[in-house]
């Protein structure tokens, strides 16, 4: 099942729809705090423009330096470097992403993302599977004239610097340690990489994260991004797609 946000016209509006289907069922509330339950509306896909499929309540979490090929610091290499990412940098699938005046060094950063659906707290890696939601693609985009000296913040959170979506795939079958992930910029081939080669895996991850910090529902932790991520200008458009998930795409332009 995949789990989309998108807009009535109106309203945002939660539904659901199988793999390889356009129909989308409407579902009743926020699936993340509600019984999943029909609403009773039917949607075309190609007729509602989807939304980031999860605002988190208080935080997107990265990680660095995770894939097999990317050169790691030596202090880097026993446990994941994190960062944050404000909720407000978050953006939906097509929503442009503004490269801020203050910086001349924008690039993109194709990555799996996972979505927690519970409290989690000093979680188990056996028991991670028991909080998270599912799964969507995230592009951590990233001012890198901003990122020495201090911390990572101002490079990290500027509005539109986390492009969500297209779904949430919610599948108990996902392989989610061996999914391609690919990206594409202005159509040609930029990341081509599988998530087998990451470092710590998506469960070692939320277990990691969890011992750092309380996880809430909603939260999001992008799990770092293998090499070929470049620069982006204005008039470029970005697309990101892993296997069993999606794509997401999102034109650059200049704040």
């Amino acid at each position: 099942m995949r789990i989309a946000r998108f807009s009535d016209g109106t309203n945002p509006v939660y539904g659901a729809l199988e793999e390889g289907s356009t129909r989308i069922v409407g579902l009743k509330g926020d699936p993340l705090f509600s019984p999943v339950e029909p609403s009773g509306q039917i949607y075309e896909l190609d007729e509602v423009r989807l939304l980031s499929p999860v605002i988190p309540r208080s935080k997107v979490v990265g990680i660095g330096n995770n894939y097999s090929g990317v050169p790691v610091p030596a202090d880097e290499r026993t446990e994941p470097p994190i960062f944050l990412k404000a909720n407000t940098s978050v953006i939906g699938p097509g929503d442009p992403i503004a490269i801020p005046q203050w910086s001349s060094d924008v690039v993109f950063e194709g990555e799996l993302a996972i979505v927690i659906k519970s409290l989690a707290k000093d979680v188990a890696v056996a028991d991670a599977p028991q909080v998270v939601l599912g799964y969507t693609i995230a592009n951590d985009v990233t001012a890198r004239d901003q990122m020495t000296g201090g911390p990572w913040t101002r490079g990290k959170s500027f509005d539109t610097a986390c492009p969500l979506g297209p779904w949430i795939t919610v599948d108990p079958d996902l392989d989610v340690d061996n999914l391609s992930l690919r990206s594409f910029l202005n159509g040609q081939s930029a990341q081509d990489a599988s998530t087998s080669t990451m470092i710590w895996n998506a469960h070692e991850l939320v277990s990691f994260v969890s011992h750092q910090m309380t996880l809430l529902p909603g939260d999001v932790i992008v799990t770092g991004a293998p090499a070929g991520c470049g620069r982006i200008d204005a008039g470029d458009r970005v697309e990101i797609e892993i296997e069993g998930i999606g794509r997401l795409s999102n034109p650059v332009v200049r704040a």
